[in-house]
């Protein structure tokens, strides 16, 4: 591999905790590559790693404002001194990537992407238009006008039903849940909406856990949306269980699944990196797309080839020029998410869970934040965790105590539990 063109890790939304972020770094890096890296702070995970050549501060809010997100861009590669493969951490950093590949081009390798469709893939209501076009299965889906519409909807289709944001920036703006959320009744739904009128949010009908299986494919397609690079695999565990980020997930063989995923890259022409998520009814038989992100997945370092070549390298080899080695996906590897896993083992630990087909022989496990090369990300994602954790435990506090109050109708005057907005 030549390693002399560096590569950027571009965000456009505040995310110190984001895993996807130190595997990116870590498998270039570990290639030889000088990655550079737009970062929170100084002890974000990113941030302390042996592998960044160097770190670029983000702007102070939480989410790159996109006027301002080409001339930084521009900037960090004036800084750089030569052109870099641009790297997508999350789909906004996608979406303005691929808008703007024009002004970039003079710093920065990108896929070529039509420009407007990694919008239109972020967007869920989008992506489910694209999907029906190109006969794709989904769970039967609905943007709702309003709340009204919204609490017919969970009526006359049955609870549980699962909510999403509608688009990528919009869930940063103005989002109504924190992720993929699964509803159990409509008093529940009520609580969540509050006093919003016009939920800016798909609905989803929810396949039962136990006729369902939930499956991985991550790809790297070249010009023209021809897939270079296509893996498998199936998710065992994630956080919040059953509709959160993967936590734990299993590298398996599923040919029919990859034909699926590279063959609508295919028709739509997407060029890049992808991460598809998929659930499989046991019901019908058919594999249903739920998630199409247009940049690296988080959990994407679960997945190399006999080679060892991921699908953010052969994206790099790609751009660089350089042949992608043609090798088997290596199965059997395992992903960790630290803690997290910790948290999902024990809450779904009385349910059943089905692994699909035979037990593979295991072939290594690709953790999170843990490595020996590379410790102290780890150490400042404890940190971090410990204070989340900290804060979540004072709201529920706050919460239970107001709860009380309420229930007993205790004066105002007496004891109070008080958690600012940082959770102090």
């Amino acid at each position: 591999m030549d390693h002399d063109v560096p590569a950027l890790l571009v965000n456009a939304v505040h995310c110190p905790q984001q895993h996807g972020n130190l595997g990116a770094l870590r498998t270039l890096g570990r290639a030889g590559v000088p990655v550079y890296a737009m970062v929170e702070d100084h002890f974000a995970p990113t941030a302390v790693s042996r592998h960044l050549a160097g770190g670029f501060a983000m702007p102070a809010r939480g989410l790159v404002e996109p006027r301002e997100f080409v001339p930084t861009l521009l900037e960090f590669g004036r800084t750089i001194g030569r052109r870099t493969v641009a790297v997508a951490a999350d789909d906004e950093a996608a979406i303005l990537l691929a808008e703007h590949s024009e002004r970039l081009a003079k710093w920065f390798l990108l896929p070529e992407v039509p420009p407007m469709l990694p919008r239109v893939l972020a967007s869920k209501e989008a992506l489910d238009r694209i999907c029906a076009e190109h006969g794709v299965a989904t769970p039967r889906s609905r943007a709702p006008a309003d709340r009204v519409e919204l609490v017919r909807l969970g009526r006359r289709w049955g609870y549980p039903i699962v909510l999403k944001n509608r688009e990528a920036f919009t869930r940063l703006r103005a989002p109504v849940v924190t992720h993929t959320t699964v509803v159990h009744d409509e008093g529940e739904l009520l609580d969540l909406l509050g006093s919003v009128r016009a939920p800016a949010v798909l609905a989803q009908e929810y396949i039962p856990d136990d006729v369902a299986e939930d499956w991985i494919t991550h790809l790297y397609c070249g010009a023209g949306g021809v897939p270079q690079a296509v893996f498998t695999g199936y998710e065992v565990r994630s956080w919040p269980p059953y509709s959160g980020a993967t936590t734990r997930a299993w590298s398996r063989p599923n040919p029919e699944l990859a034909e699926l995923a590279g063959e609508l890259c295919r028709r739509i022409g997407y060029s890049g990196v992808a991460d598809l998520g998929w659930r499989f009814d046991r019901r019908d038989g058919r594999y249903k797309l739920v998630d199409f992100n247009p940049r690296i997945g988080a959990q994407f370092r679960l997945f190399e080839t006999w080679h060892g070549v991921d699908v953010l390298r052969a994206m790099y080899l790609d751009l660089t020029g350089q042949p992608i080695p043609d090798a088997p996906q290596r199965y059997g590897r395992m992903f960790v998410v630290g803690q997290l896993d910790v948290l999902s083992a024990a809450a779904t630990a009385r349910r059943e869970h089905r692994l699909p087909q035979a037990l593979l022989p295991r072939r290594g496990t690709e953790r999170a934040w843990l490595s020996r090369d590379d410790p102290m990300p780890a150490v400042a994602e404890a940190v971090r965790f410990g204070g989340t954790v900290t804060r979540h435990f004072a709201r529920v506090t706050a919460d239970s105590w107001r709860s009380c109050a309420r229930r007993r109708n205790v004066p105002s005057t007496g004891v109070k539990v008080v958690v600012n907005r940082s959770g102090r």
